[in-house]
């Protein structure tokens, strides 16, 4: 077998260069090419000369308000979204595992809004929390619900994280059905023959069974909430404005938007490459930090 892998090896690489040479291209080149920007004052105007600034963009950016304020508000925004996302998605999860008539049909149903583009979604939403809700609000005679959502800098936050619940949480969920329905139906019927409660078999059975799952859920929930960007864009592009530390800024700006009107609305390539850089350092830290303590709690369990 050795030999035969061996002597297949350089097919094996050819197979993998088509991959390999549009991974180098749309990621490996870019990365590096923005690195480099991130210590100079590029401009991306053709033709315009790119000096070397050294560190001048990093001091900027943490002595910039708006960045600091993006940093916080999209550390809230990922911690509620992921917590909020993981439970709906898997009581989800055991509904649709359940013995129930319809559990394909509410499978379809939750995970449909995954379907829906972000920028979609986002303006699906606006017309939602903008008209829908205020007018059924005025006719309930409610003054909390008869006010736009998207108004207040503390609920327009909560209506992005209830948008990408609703989003996202499909999702999550066939990930828990399939890691749910790989658990041996034996060992749950053991159980119940032996007087376990329900709550006493999915704690002590089920969850540890499945806990590789939750590894896997908790790291796409915290990679695509972190980099959230179309419904932020579609539906507050960063508004309301607020005041932070006696600076006026956009209240629900998370860090990608943040990034994108840096670089584009204020035309400051560099500083958003400078940004950008800084925003993959800390996603990664914090992904292989959970991923490394998710790995050590399916050990332990």
């Amino acid at each position: 077998m050795g030999n035969i892998r061996g002597k297949h090896t350089p097919i094996f690489f050819l197979f993998l260069l088509p991959s390999m040479f549009a991974f180098t291209i749309i990621i490996i080149i870019p990365l590096i090419m923005g690195v480099y920007y991130s210590f100079t004052d590029w401009n991306a105007v053709p033709g315009t000369p790119i000096n070397w600034v050294g560190l001048d963009n990093y001091i900027a950016m943490f002595s910039d308000v708006t960045f600091l304020h993006s940093f916080i508000v999209t550390i809230v925004f990922s911690a509620i979204s992921i917590v909020l996302i993981n439970f709906l998605a898997f009581m989800f999860a055991l509904l649709v595992t359940a013995k129930l008539k319809l559990a394909n049909l509410y499978r379809a149903g939750f995970f449909l809004p995954n379907l829906i583009g972000g920028i979609v979604l986002g303006y699906i939403w606006f017309f939602i929390f903008n008209n829908a809700i205020p007018a059924l609000g005025s006719a309930a005679g409610s003054d909390f619900f008869s006010q736009s959502f998207l108004g207040n800098r503390y609920t327009s936050l909560f209506a992005m994280i209830i948008v990408t619940t609703w989003q996202m949480a499909g999702y999550i969920m066939m990930i828990y059905v399939a890691a749910i329905q790989s658990v041996p139906v034996s060992l749950l019927e053991a159980a119940q023959i032996d007087g376990a409660k329900y709550y006493q078999r999915l704690k002590h059975i089920l969850m540890p069974l499945i806990a590789p799952a939750f590894t896997i859920t908790l790291f796409l929930t915290l990679v695509n909430t972190f980099r959230m960007f179309d419904v932020n864009f579609a539906l507050t592009a960063g508004g309301p404005s607020g005041i932070f530390m006696g600076q006026a800024l956009r209240t629900t700006e998370l860090l990608a938007l943040n990034i994108f009107n840096t670089a584009h609305t204020f035309n400051d390539q560099a500083q958003g490459q400078a940004r950008a850089i800084i925003f993959f350092i800390l996603l990664l830290i914090i992904s292989l930090v959970q991923v490394y303590f998710n790995k050590r709690k399916e050990i332990e369990a």
